[in-house]
């Protein structure tokens, strides 16, 4: 159950790019199929509705030295 905070712990040596960037993520067959409900529902695409998402997991991440 989600309790508001995502821990995600440091993995030594990885890097991130500023401004956006494409690449390939595999999801599972029905994350895929929940998120193009949601984008029919809501007149989203796909890669907006993750986008979003993402942002909120981000900004609510909380890091575990």
């Amino acid at each position: 159950m989600f309790d508001g905070k995502i821990t995600v712990t440091v993995k030594p040596g990885l890097k991130g790019e500023d401004g956006h960037k494409v690449f390939s993520v595999r999801l599972k067959e029905d994350t895929v199929a929940q998120l193009d409900a949601i984008a029919q529902k809501t007149n989203r695409s796909r890669n907006e509705l993750i986008n979003m998402f993402l942002e909120i997991a981000v900004a609510n991440c909380e890091v575990e030295e």
